[in-house]
């Protein structure tokens, strides 16, 4: 993470617990009784009725939902995870399915007092609602056990909706069924490709799953209200409707849209833009925290992207806008500032305007602020002549309406349009995270991720193994999961600290940043954790700062630079 200013490491250690679903029986003679959902006001339409949370973190909200009119909103602090619990009546030696849908912050679901083991799982954070679901097994005298729901310490809130614990009734009964959904409204059409065509539309409520049909047929299925539907001919018009399902049955179809795939060879990834195959990015601080203070001027040749940081929040939402921190610059005007941007991009390098960083509190969470934050980067980049735009948002990321800000962007400033990204390493841990669903749904305009691999602690890598900062095993092992979730190996850079005073922890020497773009790039100068394949294409190396690294007498800069451009 990098910091505008430095504070002391927070570690975080990722630990994934998943629990496969086993099938309940209750027999009464020689009848199995039907199972139920022995959780009460499971969906929060009675308020936080039966429900208990922490401190007076939970409330029930109108918006958004998952299915009814309600769903629990709990907002965790520094100090308390907002764990709201209920205590439920089951059966001894049972098997329940627990279940819920999540979004926003980090959310846990779990089970406690089962007599058994006992168990929760967890999801990262997420845009749009996701299902958790695990099983338990209850003890020979259990007879009631705390199901339990919460987020994680100064974490983003979190929402939950339709919990349900599906076994056998231990004497406390059932909330009454649900009804069939009404038909989806708002069914759209979104990006296409020669093969596939994008869609999205209006969350259901009571819906539990989503039925896509291409001309009548089934094509696909989701929990979500978008999905995107392949296998199909360049150049070529199909029609398109949903359908809404739950337990009670599936709604009629909506109305029926038109969507075409562009022609074969219709596109390329990053068209026109002038980023070298293997570069260097380098973030410019338009302040001072005792690094040093530069001119645009001073960057080092070694850098070919440099991200102006950073953009800041105005009173519009998503509204970006940037200012000059002449003062703090000693003097740097901005004419002078517009004139080395033309500087160095006549040396063939590109200058771009990160949107964040630790204390940017920039929120694109609607239409209306996506369209905001497209139009004022696109006005920054007329004023200044900017290359592109850096998305640095440690705070919280919503991946469908940021999606369609950058494709709106990109729509504006054209094809040589460069686009980076910056997340935390807890971001890009699994798919379903925001940061990565952005990532892989700009992937045809997306110039590179330079996932930040410090400020982090210990972190899980695609071999299901735990590695800590620091190390050569961190930086390829945490790569890995870019590399085989999506991410085009152009697409991936090494964000690491340009020296031991520029983040709380992470810090690596440039030799051991050599060396693991030599394992991934050729399967050289690897740690314990060797890839399985070799990626010669990965983009490079990105440094938190410029100005740190000018602090230690360039030193980062000079010994990466040169090897990330000598890389095969």
């Amino acid at each position: 993470m990098r910091r505008r200013y430095n504070r002391p490491l927070v570690g975080t250690v990722a630990a994934v617990l998943a629990a496969g679903a086993l099938t309940a029986t209750g027999l009464a003679g020689n009848a199995q009784a039907a199972d139920i959902n022995v959780a009460k006001n499971a969906g929060f339409e009675s308020g936080l009725a039966n429900w208990t949370c922490s401190g007076g973190s939970g409330a029930t909200v109108a918006s958004p939902v998952h299915g009814g009119t309600a769903a629990l909103k709990a907002t965790p602090s520094g100090q308390d995870t907002a764990k709201c619990t209920q205590t439920v009546a089951v059966k001894p030696d049972s098997t329940y399915t627990l279940s819920s849908w999540v979004q926003g912050g980090y959310a846990y679901l779990g089970a406690s007092g089962t007599g058994t083991t006992d168990v929760s799982t967890w999801s990262p954070g997420s845009g749009d609602w996701t299902q958790l679901t695990t099983s338990f097994k209850t003890g020979p005298g259990t007879t009631s056990v705390q199901v339990y729901t919460h987020g994680w310490y100064g974490q983003a809130a979190y929402l939950v909706d339709d919990v349900s614990v599906n076994g056998p009734d231990g004497g406390g009964g059932t909330d009454p069924e649900p009804t069939v959904p009404s038909a989806p409204a708002g069914l759209a059409v979104g990006t296409a490709t020669s093969s596939s065509v994008a869609l999205s539309w209006n969350a259901v409520s009571g819906a539990t799953g989503y039925t896509v049909y291409r001309d009548g047929a089934k094509a696909t299925t989701t929990t979500g209200n978008s999905a995107t539907v392949t296998g199909l001919a360049a150049d070529t018009a199909y029609q398109f409707s949903v359908t809404a399902t739950n337990a009670a049955g599936e709604s009629v179809k909506s109305a029926t849209v038109s969507g075409r795939t562009a022609k074969e060879g219709g596109g390329n990834p990053n068209p026109g833009t002038s980023v070298p195959k293997h570069a260097v990015t380098g973030y410019w601080q338009n302040f001072n925290n005792g690094a040093t203070v530069q001119k645009l001027s001073d960057v080092p040749a070694n850098y070919d992207i440099i991200a102006v940081s950073f953009a800041d929040a105005t009173g519009t939402p998503g509204a970006v806008a940037f200012n000059l921190d002449t003062a703090g610059l000693n003097g740097y005007t901005v004419d002078q500032f517009k004139a080395d941007i033309k500087a160095k991009q006549a040396a063939g390098k590109n200058v771009v305007i990160s949107v964040g960083g630790e204390k940017g509190s920039v929120s694109v969470n609607s239409d209306a602020s996506a369209t905001n934050f497209a139009n004022s980067l696109y006005a920054l980049i007329q004023e200044y002549g900017f290359n592109g735009v850096d998305i640095d948002l440690e705070n919280g990321l919503n991946s469908t309406y940021m999606t369609k800000a950058l494709r709106s962007l990109s729509q504006k400033a054209g094809s040589g349009l460069v686009i980076t990204m910056a997340p935390q390493t807890i971001d890009m841990q699994s798919t379903a995270g925001e940061y990565f669903k952005t990532a892989l749904g700009i992937k045809d305009i997306l110039t590179v991720v330079n996932m930040q691999y410090y400020n982090s602690g210990s972190m899980l890598g695609c071999d299901g193994k735990v590695y800590s900062q620091g190390s050569v095993d961190f930086l390829t092992a945490l790569a890995c999961i870019q590399l085989e979730g999506g991410l085009d190996p152009s697409q991936v850079g090494l964000g690491v600290p340009a020296s031991t005073s520029a983040a709380g922890g992470g810090y690596v020497s440039p030799s051991v940043v050599n060396a693991a773009l030599d394992c991934l790039a050729k399967g050289t100068n690897c740690g314990s954790f060797k890839p399985s394949k070799t990626y010669p294409g990965v983009r490079g190396a990105m440094t938190w700062s410029t100005n740190w690294d000018a602090k230690s007498g360039n030193a980062w800069s000079n010994a990466v630079g040169p090897h990330v451009h000598g890389l095969p």
